[in-house]
């Protein structure tokens, strides 16, 4: 379930919501971190073991009207059965309906924006994963009709044509994924987001689809219109985590999902 999904439960029951509030030393989760637990069951993880067992078991003390401190501090070690040897901060929240405002604010905070331009079989394969990450994501096609129906809650679907002429709109700090059907619509939003980049700074990764030869022929086209070697360097091509072997779209999104998650922030 998605954060969306776990926000519209609430409209019909409680939940305790733990939060990874401080760690210190080695922890199986981030700062940030949540789960939520129901009375029959949860969603989300602080990092699982004898750690999340009880938490759980005190968030649903918690559920059942059981007092208790906001925040439970945890070493883990032996006592605990796990092996990270730091501490985590927890912080225990009774959370219903008149939550949903201040919890969908705060939550939503940690999506990072991405543009993802190509509603091909690997576009597709990439939704898919990126459903469950901290990504909001825009995906942009020149075709009309070529997204489905239902769409995670973190992606908006847009119809551009030219397909370049979304990029000047695209929200600041976005990563940018580019595989549209034709290589022409590829050559024109690589020089788009280039010289958004030589006027803004603003897209920290902009990959492009395909071999080192298409990249090759890339180059050489664009050098032609005035960009330098070094704004050229901004792009990635191909793209995707090193040592990952396949091609099928699946295979192919999760090796590019790996490295969108190396260029986000440490949260």
């Amino acid at each position: 379930m998605t954060c969306d999904g776990f926000l519209m439960r609430l409209l019909v029951e409680y939940a305790c919501l733990v939060t990874v509030q401080a760690t210190r030393g080695s922890v199986p989760r981030e700062a940030g971190a949540w789960m939520a637990v129901f009375g029959a069951d949860m969603l989300g993880s602080i990092g699982g073991g004898h750690l999340e067992f009880q938490a759980i078991d005190e968030a649903r003390q918690r559920l059942s009207g059981s007092g208790g401190a906001p925040i439970v501090r945890y070493r883990l070690g032996p006592s605990l059965g796990q092996c990270c040897g730091g501490e985590v901060q927890l912080r225990f929240e009774r959370v219903g309906a008149a939550d949903i405002d201040a919890l969908r604010a705060r939550l939503s905070l940690q999506r990072t924006p991405l543009a993802l331009f190509g509603g091909g079989h690997v576009g597709h394969a990439l939704v898919r994963v990126f459903t469950s990450l901290p990504l909001q994501v825009s995906w942009i096609d020149s075709r009309d009709q070529i997204f489905p129906a239902d769409l995670p809650p973190n992606v908006t679907a847009e119809h551009s044509d030219p397909v370049q002429a979304a990029v000047q709109d695209l929200a600041p700090d976005s990563r940018v994924l580019i595989m549209s059907f034709s290589h022409a619509e590829d050559l024109e939003l690589v020089a788009a987001c280039l010289l958004r980049q030589r006027l803004r700074a603003d897209l920290p990764y902009v990959g492009l689809i395909g071999s080192k030869t298409k990249w090759a022929s890339f180059s050489h086209r664009l050098l032609a219109r005035g960009f330098t070697a070094q704004e050229l360097a901004h792009v990635t091509c191909p793209i995707g985590v090193a040592g990952i072997p396949g091609k099928a779209p699946e295979v192919i999104a999760v090796a590019v999902a790996a490295q969108i998650l190396q260029t986000l922030p440490q949260r």
